[in-house]
């Protein structure tokens, strides 16, 4: 099935705007800027929102304006007054089990203690949403994870976490093309070396 909405995870408000667990509207604002889309305040969706042109229709890109823990609600509102599927969803969020730098893209599995996808699962009533989860890194310790997803990360952390944003605008037009396996496949894959890599210089 095709993506219809692209919803990027995060906190509304300049408080936080910096911080890793924004990482997901980070996204989407790349994107829509990458794509010439106005994202405007939609109050009924509570989102800032706007629509990109595919292929095979428009899909939304969204910023849940409802804090992380409630995001479900905004996530819910769009899909169903526009009759989309939740496979027709991608979630963009900040993922504590990668480190920064990594980024992939799957669909459905569990919610790891990330609230925003625990909402919109609940929400939704089901795991099978496409995902792009984006590595902030773990702080080492369960009890610190709050405080770290909550601070801005530091600045070797933010250039690798761009990289990986950046890596993951490069497979959406296989994406907005349907072919999530393409883009998967792409994003997956490790590169390849330069040619002449690893040999030693010819006198």
């Amino acid at each position: 099935m095709p993506i219809r909405l692209i919803a990027g995870l995060g906190n509304p408000g300049r408080k936080y705007e910096r911080d890793r667990h924004n990482a997901g509207f980070w996204f989407v604002e790349r994107l829509a800027e990458r794509s010439r889309v106005a994202l405007r305040t939609e109050a009924k969706y509570q989102a800032v929102a706007g629509r990109l042109a595919a292929g095979y229709g428009d899909v939304w890109l969204a910023m849940p304006q409802t804090f992380m823990n409630d995001s479900g609600r905004s996530v819910v509102q769009l899909a169903r007054f526009y009759k989309i599927a939740p496979d027709e969803i991608l979630v963009a969020h900040d993922e504590l089990d990668f480190a920064p730098g990594v980024v992939k893209l799957k669909l459905g599995g569990g919610v790891a203690g990330h609230n925003g996808l625990r909402d919109i699962q609940a929400s939704l009533g089901t795991q099978g949403f496409w995902r792009l989860r984006i590595g902030i890194g773990h702080p080492g310790d369960r009890d610190a994870v709050a405080d770290y997803v909550l601070h801005p990360p530091r600045p070797e952390e933010r250039s690798e976490i761009d990289a990986a944003i950046e890596r993951g605008l490069e497979v959406m037009p296989l994406v907005l093309a349907d072919d999530l396996a393409g883009a998967m496949h792409r994003l997956h894959s490790k590169p390849k070396p330069a040619p002449g890599a690893g040999e030693d210089a010819k006198a």
